[in-house]
């Protein structure tokens, strides 16, 4: 008989269990037969189970090597066992085995990828910035999130929830909150409330040195509170800057798109 697999503080782990959430998950994801997808922290297969008998095949990348085991045992899975973040997903292929087969006779393009998941909560944000570095190998994603975290990643300028998170995805992605979560859903419960996003990357996003662009955003937001001119400001003038840009302003004051325009003033796209 298998035992239960007991929940592992060090990887955050809360198990989905709510039957009726898992539900309205899948229906807000809507995979469809062949589709490419890959799923970050299967656990026990909650939201695996119905979301491989309507794809046929799927992907999914867990750590824990007990549950990565029980995984392997599963026909319709190839299981990735390791940290997502050492995950390059551009060389993911979610194709099965008699397919690849064929494909190797008959190259074509490897379609993007859908990528789904309960991301776990101590490690959610740098997941995010993971896959930003992987972005143009993606058709979508919907992720089950700490619900502060989603209300900072849709959050609009001049609200309180407005941060860097904001800005680093909403200039690459558009993204809506699609689903609230109680923490009742859980087994076992977490301490806060979660919440689903979809993010779907920009058909046609902005050309923008993104090393800058990181490293500007993150001056901005370093000290919050105080206006720019105390921060990116200084930054600004060490940046040899000439253009005109508005420094009396708090970070979560300025829209994306100034960020935007001002990383293109900086440095100006090919």
């Amino acid at each position: 008989m298998t035992q239960p697999h007991i929940a592992r503080k060090r990887f955050g782990q809360h198990f989905l269990s709510d039957g009726g959430i898992i539900d309205a998950i899948v229906r807000a994801i809507d995979p469809k037969p062949g589709d490419p997808m890959v799923e970050i922290g299967p656990g026990l297969a909650a939201l695996t189970q119905p979301l491989v008998e309507r794809l046929g095949h799927l992907t999914v990348i867990e750590l824990d090597r007990d549950l990565a085991k029980r995984l392997r045992s599963h026909g319709q899975l190839t299981v990735i066992e390791s940290d997502v973040l050492n995950v390059d997903f551009s060389l993911i292929d979610t194709a099965p085995a008699a397919i690849k087969t064929i494909a190797s006779t008959m190259p074509v393009p490897r379609p993007k990828l859908r990528v789904v998941g309960n991301l776990p909560y101590n490690i959610s944000t740098p997941i995010l910035f993971h896959l930003l570095d992987h972005v143009g190998c993606i058709e979508d994603q919907h992720f089950m999130l700490q619900k502060e975290v989603i209300d900072r990643m849709v959050a609009q300028p001049d609200t309180s929830d407005f941060s860097r998170l904001s800005v680093m995805l909403q200039w690459r992605y558009a993204m809506e909150d699609v689903l609230f979560v109680p923490p009742e859903s859980f087994d076992p419960p977490p301490r806060v409330d979660s919440a689903v996003v979809r993010m779907v990357p920009l058909a046609q996003p902005p050309a923008i040195d993104q090393r800058l662009f990181s490293e500007m955003v993150q001056v901005a937001f370093s000290q919050r509170r105080k206006l720019l001119r105390h921060t990116l400001g200084r930054w600004l003038e060490d940046k040899g800057f000439a253009g005109t840009f508005d420094v009396q302003r708090r970070a979560q004051e300025v829209p994306v798109q100034d960020y935007l325009d001002l990383v293109q003033q900086l440095h100006p796209a090919a």
